[in-house]
């Protein structure tokens, strides 16, 4: 059975970060799309980008392209604008898929549900930028984020990242009609990911017990997968999308 994929990046990543994985699923004979949200292509102004312009941009590229009986998967920060978004796009949703990603309540930041010392690091990133954006330091991205690949890689890879909008990163949204509405869900966790610290503030069981009947699926990897493992993570998504 073949599936429309809608992959949404994390912070300060774009949609060019899922291309190994969107190769694979290719193959397999599966729509993909990956969009780029606002603030986080190379010439983007950040400063005034809010946590809704990126719900409205999903919501628009999701009609624009006329796509129906969609995939809809966000990984790591990207679980705020697929939930935001899905709100409006239920009735083109087959599923939702959270890989690695925060699943929001309404009211909540992405801030709240992080660690103090990383709201702390946030802060004081965008304090220190010229347009009140973020970026994650090498040492806590090489360690956390992608410490399954080559000290090599990880240098070749971390330039490549966008500043992200600290808006979007402060800001919650209204998920009262998200929460009513319980579409099809499938949390999918990467077994090494240590974006998050063990504990209270660890991804699992926090966030998949906010899907209520949602599959746990663990596929290799850290928080980086798409690029150090983006075959079985083409194989989890799916599993996923097959329920």
């Amino acid at each position: 059975m073949s599936h429309t994929f809608v992959l949404v990046h994390g912070a300060c990543h774009g949609g060019w970060t899922w291309r190994p994985v969107a190769e694979h699923l290719r193959t397999r004979g599966h729509a993909v799309y990956t969009p780029t949200l606002p603030g986080l292509n190379p010439d983007d102004q950040r400063a005034d980008v809010h946590l809704s312009d990126v719900v409205d941009y999903l919501v628009d590229y999701v009609e624009r392209a006329g796509l129906t009986n969609i995939v809809l998967v966000g990984h790591s920060w990207g679980g705020f604008p697929v939930s935001g978004a899905s709100v409006r796009l239920a009735t083109r949703i087959a599923r939702l898929v959270y890989w690695s990603a925060f699943v929001p309540h309404s009211g909540e930041t992405l801030i709240d549900l992080c660690p103090p010392a990383y709201g702390e690091m946030f802060r004081a990133s965008a304090a220190a930028s010229s347009d009140n954006s973020v970026m994650f330091p090498f040492d806590v991205f090489s360690a956390g984020f992608m410490q399954d690949a080559s000290p090599e890689t990880q240098r070749l890879f971390y330039p490549l990242l966008e500043r992200q909008p600290f808006h979007t990163m402060n800001e919650s949204l209204d998920l009262d009609e998200w929460a009513h509405l319980r579409l099809p869900s499938t949390y999918v966790l990467s077994k090494d990911d240590l974006a998050l610290p063990p504990g209270e503030f660890a991804w699992a069981p926090r966030f998949p017990e906010r899907l209520p009947d949602a599959p746990l699926i663990y596929t290799p990897g850290s928080h980086e997968s798409q690029l150090t493992q983006p075959e079985a993570l083409a194989d989890a998504l799916i599993q996923a999308a097959n329920g």
